[in-house]
């Protein structure tokens, strides 16, 4: 098919112009744009067991970059979600907490030999939610930070996640003694059904207590999270939970659509998705979000200027450097990535935990996957591409000595079909996504950067940049 387009310009073309190999793929494209959430790549479904085992001693040594992510993940929650197919696990008791804090921290101690000297620039604690934690345990993160992993949290930009039943004067004031920048709190819908349909017991007014006592903290950035395509949903109701989310001027507001997966408790015919009306919701979103002074920087995510009073080290999700503690938590460095094995179900799940709690040592990577040099260079632009920043070409070009275009030429595809566009790397982040495609390609230099369209079908186009040998992993994952 690349072989018979390969002459076509590098801008958009009219419909009229399409080859019927592109007609094809752009309307196979366009017919399931949900398709998944590609926030990591490779998905956790391709990894497998790693053997021999890696030495982490020997795996880390080789990792020299200016600065490394920190993150902390506490698999608890108050209840599970319908759409949920996280590591989680719904376990309020304490004991059982702090039992897996003990373990964290037995881990970190074995791990800090490994990063001795390394800067973090980010440190996020995530789960579940690491706010269920009774205030004496979630203080004992931010301890074993600073002094078990010697993270400088005053150079950090930290991210805490948190439910509106968990938000209390006690947790929220560890979180400002800390230096916490960013809180980010899963609402999902102020509508107290259509939280129900999703197995979420939520009232309305709690949620807005909680974000009333988040305002007076006046954290430097408050971040919330919404779920479009709920059972029952309309455009009103979906329009109204959002114009209320907007009544405490978030900094930041993520969009999700809902999601049916193997192993959630809500199950195909039981959520309205049998007629979709998800795009019509998200473009509804979309135009109240930049009308209400929102930057959209992927499909979820949407933002005002953000400034934080510290001197923050610089940090590029694309140069891996992820140091993942606790159960769940994924760890990257350059060519390997690796984690606990991965469950879904509540037994798969607790099981996983126990293993974890009980184990004596944490210092070899069994289970994971390792990149080749194919599988980087894809990485590298799927980490890129889904953002507002783009595929900066020639810092592809820097770290590969390649052109991505023509390592992947059916990228091509995305800039013909108005997908995507190029545009100069001195205009790489201040056009807006909505101008028009440029088609004057001697100004076509460096940056690819999807468009309006792109955008909308970002989850379509992860799904269809995903490799043929890492889709045969994740189709061939055996979950339990």
């Amino acid at each position: 098919m690349m072989q018979k387009q390969a002459h076509l310009p590098l801008h958009a073309l009219p419909p009229e112009e399409w080859t019927p190999e592109l007609r094809t793929w752009e309307q196979e494209l366009t017919a399931a744009p949900y398709r998944s959430y590609l926030y990591s790549y490779p998905h956790k479904t391709a990894y497998r067991e790693l053997n021999p085992p890696l030495p982490l001693e020997s795996l880390w040594a080789q990792e020299q970059l200016e600065s490394y992510f920190l993150y902390m993940h506490i698999p608890f929650c108050a209840a599970r979600c319908g759409f949920c197919n996280l590591f989680t696990l719904p376990d309020k008791r304490l004991d059982v907490h702090k039992e897996y804090v003990d373990a964290l921290e037995r881990q970190a101690e074995q791990w800090a030999p490994f990063m001795q000297d390394t800067p973090f620039s980010r440190f996020a604690i995530g789960g579940g939610t690491p706010t269920l934690l009774a205030p004496d345990q979630l203080e004992r993160l931010f301890t074993i930070a600073e002094r078990v992993m010697g993270a400088k949290l005053d150079q950090a930009s930290i991210s805490v996640e948190t439910s509106p039943d968990t938000v209390t004067r006690d947790r929220l004031d560890i979180l400002k003694a800390y230096g916490v920048d960013r809180v980010s709190m899963g609402i999902q819908s102020f509508i107290e059904a259509e939280s129900k349909a999703i197995y979420r017991p939520q009232n309305p007014d709690l949620a807005r207590q909680a974000l009333e006592l988040l305002k007076q903290y006046d954290f430097p950035l408050l971040n919330v999270d919404l779920i479009y395509g709920l059972p029952g949903q309309t455009v009103d109701s979906w329009l109204y939970s959002l114009q209320e989310a907007l009544a405490y001027d978030p900094g930041e507001i993520f969009i999700y659509p809902l999601y049916v997966r193997e192993n959630t408790i809500l199950k195909p015919g039981q959520t309205g998705l049998e007629h979709d009306i998800r795009m019509e919701l998200y473009e509804a979103a979309r135009d109240r979000l930049v009308e209400a002074g929102y930057t959209q920087y992927s499909m979820r995510r949407f933002a005002k200027p953000f400034h934080s009073d510290k001197s923050l080290l610089p940090y590029s999700c694309q140069e891996e450097g992820m140091v993942g503690l606790g159960c769940g938590a994924r760890s990257y460095t350059r060519n390997v990535h690796y984690a606990s094995q991965y469950g879904v179900s509540a037994a798969a799940t607790r099981s996983i935990i126990a293993d974890y709690v009980s184990a004596e040592r944490h210092d070899l990577a069994d289970y994971g996957f390792v990149l080749n040099e194919q599988e980087s260079r894809r990485r590298f632009v799927l980490k890129a591409l889904l953002h507002r920043e783009g595929l900066e070409q020639s810092a592809y070009v820097e770290r590969f000595g390649t052109h991505p275009l023509a390592d992947l030429p059916q990228l091509k595809q995305l800039i013909w079909t108005g997908m995507a566009t190029l545009v100069p790397d001195d205009e790489r982040v201040e056009p807006s996504i909505y101008e028009p495609n440029l088609s004057d390609e001697t100004r076509a230099t460096d940056v690819l950067r999807l468009t309006a369209r792109g955008f909308a079908l970002s989850d379509s186009i992860g799904d269809w940049l995903i490799s043929p040998e890492v889709y045969t992993l994740m189709e061939g994952y055996q979950g339990v």
